[in-house]
């Protein structure tokens, strides 16, 4: 085991810190006696008395105890929600600071890898938001029940202590009401709520998410086991909240460390709901990846259509492609599309949307980004231009050598972790340059934000 992760208990509890910056995460950061001591909920220049909870050989984790000091940036945190939940990390902190603080973590970012060329790479400042609060078109709520008490929320991070949330700030109000019925009729009709401890089946995730055009809602009832008592009731009863087009199940086990399972199959409603951005629709079915703001996501999109500068005569692989919208806005300004994304439901929707919108120069593919491209390749497929928005973890080192092979002349990364981004910059750069980056604030109240960057092939 790595010596960093080997905690002591603290032998000292309370103590008085400085805070000198915020880290990746949003927490404060000061130093005591030579280590570096995170401190979530604490601002730049605050003077705060810590509680010491874990000690590590190179870092301390604290809790904020109180403020001595107080930042001017400081504002008040919302009412009626924990302090410990996620999704907050930075609503302490002035919105102007919060958007200082997204481009700061991608200079440092930079700063950490040094790409080649990256002091001189154009950083622009990041976009705010619309909207600040009541944001977030899907809500995925855990569920659970401790002596016929029922709690719905969120957990704390890195825990397993849910937090009941009668008001999330920063999610849509008709994603919370939905959650708030599901959770009453869930205890109308006795249905079964899956307990981790005796690893029984039952109820135990409730996902919400509404089109922010058609005001659609889909909900999706994943299941600890297949067949629990009362559920085609409570879908049928669901489908009677306002707004609710469709009832999914998703089937997972214990075994399982992610959220969602594999099998997911229609209990009710409607197959998909529908979404609009730029004047195109984009039909959703549960699984598929979109981005949890709606609004927002018509700028971020705006924008790597810009950085792209498409000409008629290309061919655009939109990679990690979703449902096909990247792909599908932009296929009116090339001579052909072709997408590629791993997950049969997306790729299945991708398929729909391109006949939804009456689209003939557009195809989606299954399979992943670094077996199918060298594919297409081999196949004679020009690879003019390209646009990837991959997860967190970045690009695959093979994706990434393939690239190099290919050497599209123009291509867009949209990255939603900087980190990640710039150390795939120190090989991607090896052939392109850096003529742009774009922070578009997607999330606001937390230290996540989605990264443009243009990259150009090196003449």
């Amino acid at each position: 085991m790595h010596k960093d992760f080997r905690r002591k208990e603290p032998k000292e509890k309370d103590v008085i810190i400085t805070i000198k910056r915020l880290g990746i995460n949003g927490e404060g950061i000061g130093y005591y006696r030579k280590k570096i001591i995170f401190i979530p909920g604490a601002l730049p220049g605050e003077v705060v008395v810590a509680k010491i909870t874990q000690e590590f050989p190179h870092y301390l984790q604290a809790e904020l105890i109180r403020i001595k000091e107080k930042s001017p940036d400081r504002v008040d945190f919302p009412k009626g929600v924990s302090l410990e939940v996620g999704g907050l990390e930075l609503a302490h902190l002035a919105y102007p600071k919060q958007l200082e603080f997204k481009r700061d973590n991608v200079l440092e970012a930079l700063k950490k890898y040094h790409p080649r060329g990256y002091s001189k790479y154009k950083v622009k400042n990041t976009l705010p938001a619309p909207d600040q609060w009541q944001y977030r078109n899907k809500a995925q709520y855990q569920i659970e029940q401790d002596h016929h008490e029922t709690s719905l929320g969120l957990f704390a991070p890195n825990s397993h202590q849910l937090y009941d949330l009668p008001e999330m700030p920063t999610q849509n109000k008709a994603t919370q009401r939905t959650e708030r019925a599901i959770k009453k009729l869930v205890n109308q009709l006795h249905v079964p709520i899956a307990n981790p401890y005796r690893n029984s089946a039952g109820l135990k995730t409730i996902v919400v998410r509404q089109a922010q055009a058609t005001q659609e809602i889909q909900v999706t009832l994943i299941t600890v086991g297949h067949e629990l008592k009362n559920l085609l009731k409570l879908s049928q009863e669901i489908m009677n909240l306002s707004n609710v087009v469709s009832v999914y199940q998703n089937e997972t086990d214990w075994r399982n460390p992610q959220v969602w399972g594999n099998k997911t199959e229609k209990l009710a409603g409607k197959k998909q709901i529908t979404e609009e951005i730029l004047g195109k629709k984009f039909a959703l079915s549960p699984r598929a990846f979109f981005q949890l703001n709606s609004v927002q996501t018509t700028n971020l999109y705006s924008e790597a259509l810009k950085f792209l500068d498409l000409k008629p005569d290309q061919t655009l692989i939109d990679a990690y492609s979703g449902v096909g919208t990247l792909g599908i806005l932009a296929a009116d300004q090339v001579s052909q599309v072709i997408g590629i994304e791993t997950i049969p439901e997306a790729v299945s929707d991708a398929q729909h949307n391109v006949e939804l919108n009456h689209i003939k120069n557009a195809e989606y593919l299954q399979g992943s980004v670094e077996k199918v491209l060298p594919s297409l390749q081999k196949d004679g497929v020009p690879i003019d231009s390209l646009i990837v928005d991959p997860p967190r973890t970045g690009l695959a080192k093979s994706l990434i050598k393939t690239l190099l092979k290919a050497k599209p002349q123009t291509f867009v990364y949209i990255s939603c972790n900087p980190s990640t981004l710039a150390q795939d910059l120190v090989l991607l750069t090896e052939a392109y340059d850096v003529r742009l980056i774009e922070n578009i604030d997607m999330l606001p109240q937390t230290p996540r934000c989605e990264c443009i960057t243009k990259l150009t092939l090196r003449k």
